[in-house]
């Protein structure tokens, strides 16, 4: 039996991949940030990000570059992709929000919801879930929300300064942006031109309840891969996952 909400799952995304990747030097001296590779699987970060948007039933992917976009062009070109990929590059920078609006031009239904994922994200839950998520609240924009794992050690203490216990890498109280949405297909002309959406876009959509938080699933593998120790890690518990 098919789900109820399955013809409203989007099968289309675009992927923002423009990203300077400052922090990841030297690696991405040669290389925007979506094409580093997670050490021991040889392919880059783009590179299994379509394949799970493939798992997860789309079809169709607009790849929004900008930093050493030929790079990336030429790796999509030569790779054996499993979903239809265009690329496009902003003639000039239309900050983050004008970059995914002029993205999101170029996807192949304007009139059908549509996926969003930031191209340093490394993760895996189950898409259709969050668009069903987003389908059940009458959302126009769903976040995924992610609690990160802290860079540092916690302690617990008593009630009169005593520590009672050590936390190797707690999770974060408060919930973050995971930089994985599903936009229903008015958000485009919501977006400003140029400038940042998140300035703009979602807290007023927020302020109108018509933005939705999904928190990711128990377990799920989640993680922004900003710096050189993000790929070391990613790369530590990828072997640990058997993947």
């Amino acid at each position: 039996m098919t789900h109820p909400n399955a013809a409203s799952r989007p099968t289309q995304a675009v992927v923002l991949a423009g990203g300077q990747g400052s922090r990841l030097r030297p690696y991405t001296d040669d290389r925007p940030k979506p094409m580093v590779e997670i050490p021991g699987t040889g392919t880059p970060i783009i590179g299994h990000q379509l394949s799970w948007l493939a798992e997860e039933g789309v079809t169709d992917v607009v790849v929004s570059c900008g930093h050493l976009a030929e790079v990336l062009q030429k790796w999509l070109d030569s790779a054996d992709l499993p979903v239809s990929v265009t690329t496009v590059v902003e003639s000039e920078p239309l900050g983050r929000g004008g970059g995914l609006k002029y993205a999101a031009a170029h996807l192949p239904h304007p009139d059908r919801p549509w996926y969003a994922t930031n191209g340093d994200i490394w993760t895996r839950f189950s898409l259709r879930d969050m668009a069903d998520f987003h389908t059940e609240r009458d959302a126009v924009a769903t976040l995924a929300l992610a609690r990160p794992r802290l860079p540092w050690g916690a302690v617990k203490t008593d009630g009169f300064g005593h520590i009672t216990d050590f936390i190797e890498a707690p999770p974060s109280t408060f919930e973050i942006n995971a930089g994985v949405y599903v936009f229903s297909p008015e958000f485009a002309s919501l977006l400003p031109e140029r400038g940042d959406h998140e300035r703009t876009t979602f807290p007023r959509l927020a302020r109108e309840q018509r933005l939705a938080g999904f928190p990711l699933p128990q377990g799920a593998y989640w993680r922004a891969i900003d710096t050189a120790k993000d790929l070391t890690e990613a790369a530590k518990e990828l072997a640990a996952l058997g993947r």
